[in-house]
């Protein structure tokens, strides 16, 4: 019994601590910041705000600032302007000024940084806008999917 009473008050030494670890873990989780807060001048769009500038696309430019493994993994919008980020200042003379630019990004910072940067150089950003954050709200991304390589017989 002596035995069986010290096992008992080993085994509650050794899980106290397990119970306060997971206890402040579960306090860590709700520390947590949220999303990143939007601090830019460019609007950020929801999904009816995009949906309208899109029932227009002769007026609209959409440019997407995500890496290539970004597009192919979220989805994007059908018709775009791919520039990542930090290379839009490069690229300023392939923007056309003639069209109302939307930019793009998973949860809208970057676009919000990019689309700042285009209206400090005279273009006409109409606002940024989060694929996620899109698809979130119910709106549909283009998947691209990339195709399989061929077998090597099938190359010559």
């Amino acid at each position: 019994m002596k035995k069986l009473t010290k096992l008992m008050l080993l085994m509650t030494v050794l899980a106290t601590p397990v119970a306060f670890g997971a206890a402040h873990d579960h306090d860590k989780k709700a520390d947590a910041p949220a999303a990143k807060e939007y601090k830019y001048k460019t609007p950020k769009l929801n999904r009816a705000q995009l949906d309208a500038l899109l029932a227009k696309p002769e007026q609209l430019l959409i440019i997407d600032v995500r890496r290539p493994d970004e597009l192919t993994k979220i989805g994007g919008f059908p018709v775009y302007l791919s520039i990542q980020s930090k290379e839009i200042e490069n690229s300023l003379a392939f923007i056309p000024k003639d069209r109302d630019i939307v930019t793009v990004s998973n949860h809208a910072g970057r676009a919000g940084a990019a689309g700042d940067l285009l209206t400090a150089k005279g273009f006409k950003v109409v606002g940024a806008v989060g694929a996620q954050n899109y698809e979130e709200e119910g709106g549909k991304l283009a998947k691209i999917e990339i195709p399989a390589p061929k077998p090597a017989t099938e190359q010559k």
